[in-house]
């Protein structure tokens, strides 16, 4: 189902769940960029009125990124708003960071986060500093469709280091001194894998000379093809980072790795053992840690796609708990309405009330340190007596590229319209839509399909109680689809 050739019709421009992304050269060209650049900024003048017309603007660490981005501040200026820029790559959540530092009116961010290389993209962030919704994305889409005429001006743009104050901004919040004692004391060495992204040395600045001993980056140089994989913190493209964590278990040491994504919003970590944690492990860890130790207010929040594990915990702990669709906008929203504890999804997003409406990798990882500490027990032995008290669960996440964006679309209402009411054995106990179709089958046991919204793309995610159902669940999803569409 793969096409491997590069898809030569262009796709209309279209906002997904953060931004709007394509194929750099053919969706994703300077012309668009600069009428998008130009109308998300004018709706960002528009919703928020403020005592300055700053609009931040950052970039990763792509082909091209830094000089698209330099393009932005001139759409930003020709539609008579001060851009300031970003004096290095960084990580997304650095702009956000930068949003609140200088009181902005938002930020618009070039990049295409965990996609392939071929990808380029633009992330809108809103005065909050968070992603924007979609009433906001949809007026953008009306600016663009009336076809308003901007012109962009050149010149020299305000640089500003918004790294260095996320990074300042985040060690603030936590005392590094005594994590880093607490985990020398513990004999854990601590692997970071950035993925050739714009996370890369930011672990390394933070613990700074308490990091010395503890803190080993790998993958740091710039790549913009990102060795030649997706820089997605999912267990397929980390050979190197689990190598290191599982020969150093081999020769006694006690390791975890921890891993961002390629502009560094999403995390995953590798436990002491070498396996793979994504956020549906990490984020019960990280409910424990904030109520039973920190006994910070708030509710939970996840994404449809996220492993009950997550509910169990927190109810357990005495919690509400709220499920909304995939992406982090949606976890915003309920941040700015309502106390938030913790919000997190599968893709390793996570974010938390009393720091940023934005998922934050960094503040993610650093937390997830203390943690460690504060329980004197490593990642994997934490997440084992989650697995004793509530039951063990497996999950497995499969993605089917598809040909092009019409078959998706074909697909999407084949979904719709031939529902299974039945897996193998098992009956459909219920059906969710709240993005895209789960059919539950079983307590802790269901199937979901969901289409990216940013490329031709199916997300088929499955948790079931054991690895072999797992496995056929699977199996039988990909039956369907190929039965159908192969």
């Amino acid at each position: 189902m793969k096409n491997k050739k590069l898809n030569l019709i262009k796709e209309k421009i279209a906002f997904g769940t953060d931004g709007w992304r394509g194929i750099l050269g053919v969706d994703f060209t300077l012309e668009r960029l600069l009428k998008v650049a130009a109308a998300s900024a004018q709706e960002l003048a528009y919703v928020k009125e403020k005592n300055n017309n700053k609009i931040i603007i950052g970039y990763d660490r792509r082909f091209l990124a830094e000089e698209m981005a330099e393009a932005v501040a001139s759409a930003v200026r020709g539609v008579e708003l001060e851009p300031l820029l970003a004096s290095c790559s960084l990580p997304t959540p650095s702009c956000s960071w930068g949003i609140v530092q200088e009181d902005a009116l938002g930020a618009l961010v070039i990049t295409a986060s965990h996609n392939p290389s071929e990808w380029l993209g633009l992330k809108i962030k809103g005065p909050f500093g968070g992603s924007v919704d979609s009433s906001f994305t949809d007026s953008v889409q009306t600016r663009l469709d009336a076809g308003g005429i901007s012109i962009p001006i050149e010149g020299i743009t305000e640089r500003i280091d918004f790294r260095k104050q996320h990074l300042l901004g985040i060690s603030q919040k936590f005392d590094l001194p005594l994590i880093s004692r607490g985990l020398k004391k513990l004999g854990v060495k601590i692997f970071v894998d950035p993925m050739h992204g714009s996370a890369a040395g930011c672990m390394t600045e933070l613990f700074g000379s308490d990091g010395d001993g503890l803190i080993y980056e790998i993958r740091t140089k710039r790549d913009p093809l990102f060795g030649g994989n997706p820089p997605e913190p999912m267990k397929a493209y980390l050979t190197q980072l689990m190598k290191e964590v599982q020969d150093s278990f081999q020769d006694g040491q006690l390791s975890i790795g921890l891993v961002f994504d390629g502009d560094g919003d999403r995390i995953a970590a590798i436990d002491e053992k070498g396996r793979y944690c994504n956020t549906q492990l990490l984020m019960p860890v990280l409910i424990d840690h904030l109520v039973r130790v920190r006994n910070m207010p708030g509710c939970v929040v996840k994404t449809v796609s996220g492993s009950d594990l997550m509910r169990l915990v927190a109810e357990d702990l005495g919690r509400v708990v709220l499920e909304k669709p995939v992406g982090f906008k949606y976890i915003a929203e309920e941040m700015l309405e309502r106390e938030v504890l913790i919000g997190g999804e599968e893709s390793g997003g996570v974010g938390f009330g009393h720091h940023l409406p934005e998922r934050d990798a960094l503040f993610t990882a650093v937390l997830l340190l203390e943690s460690i500490v504060a329980d004197s027990r490593c990642l994997g032995e934490k997440i084992d007596s989650f697995h004793a008290r509530f039951g063990k669960t497996h999950f497995e996440r499969i993605d089917l590229t598809l040909k092009d964006m019409e078959m998706r679309r074909s697909l999407e209402n084949f979904l719709k319209q031939e529902t299974p009411s039945s897996i193998g054995h098992k009956s459909v106990l219920e059906v969710i839509s709240t993005d895209g179709i789960k059919l539950v089958l079983d307590k802790s046991h269901w199937l979901m399909f969901r289409f990216s919204g940013t490329e031709p793309l199916l997300r088929i995610y499955c948790e079931a109680p054991s690895s072999a159902e797992v496995t056929s669940t699977l199996y039988y999803a990909k039956q369907l689809i190929d039965k159908s569409f192969g």
